[in-house]
């Protein structure tokens, strides 16, 4: 699809965030996650979200290992930025130690995978798919970390996964990968498709967020 916004001869980083905007909130504003962010759900409502990014986060890092040593996706590997280990941790928390014979990926989170290691045969589809999580994580997620601190008494293990102890500061780690999304060496076609694979990006996670919201019934608080 064509991509036009007015910052287009701006920087790279801001046409990126521009053109992404209007997903990034439908997602933000979508059934499931206006549910949770009331504190209309369980517990287990959250688990269900924190199962399913076990799964993406695995298909994002599997394919970080395998472009670490790209000369430009390289530089968007951050190993202060995996979440999997902390992902194990929580779900060992609120699922149990044998949780990983119980828990599956629902087939909008299956379909997510396999488009994120799909997209990830060139740099700017990995970065696409990187961007797009690991950054709302660093700031949106931290809404999730306080609603999980402040209505079910989860500050350690449960909540880890919004745990950026390692980066130092968050605004300074942004802006430097903004300058690094600036100084990538991608050309103008390049730069176009990797906001339409960001764009594909969170429409995956709609359909992850959309999905769950069918079994809400299932876990709205009592």
């Amino acid at each position: 699809m064509p991509v036009t916004t007015d910052v287009a001869s701006g920087p790279f980083s801001a046409n990126l965030r521009a053109s992404t905007m209007a997903a990034h909130e439908r997602a933000n504003h979508s059934e499931y996650m206006n549910a949770l962010l009331g504190g209309e759900l369980s517990l287990e409502g959250y688990t269900r979200l924190a199962v399913q990014y076990y799964f993406i986060y695995q298909a994002i890092e599997r394919a970080a290992d395998k472009l670490a040593k790209d000369p430009v996706a390289g530089k968007f590997v951050f190993e202060e930025l995996r979440r999997l280990p902390s992902l194990e941790r929580d779900l060992e928390h609120l699922v149990g130690p044998d949780w990983r014979e119980t828990v599956r990926p629902l087939p909008s989170t299956e379909r997510y995978a396999r488009r994120v290691a799909e997209a990830s045969d060139w740099s700017g589809g990995f970065v696409a798919h990187h961007y797009t999580r690991y950054l709302g994580d660093i700031a949106g997620g931290q809404v999730i970390r306080r609603l999980l601190e402040r209505k079910y008494e989860v500050r350690e293990a449960g909540s880890l996964f919004y745990h950026f102890n390692l980066l130092g500061s968050a605004p300074k780690f942004r802006d430097d990968y903004r300058e690094r999304l600036n100084s990538a060496p991608w050309s103008e076609d390049e730069r176009a498709k990797l906001i339409e694979e960001a764009i594909v990006a969170f429409e995956c996670n709609i359909a992850v967020f959309d999905e769950l919201a069918t079994e809400l019934d299932s876990y709205r608080a009592a």
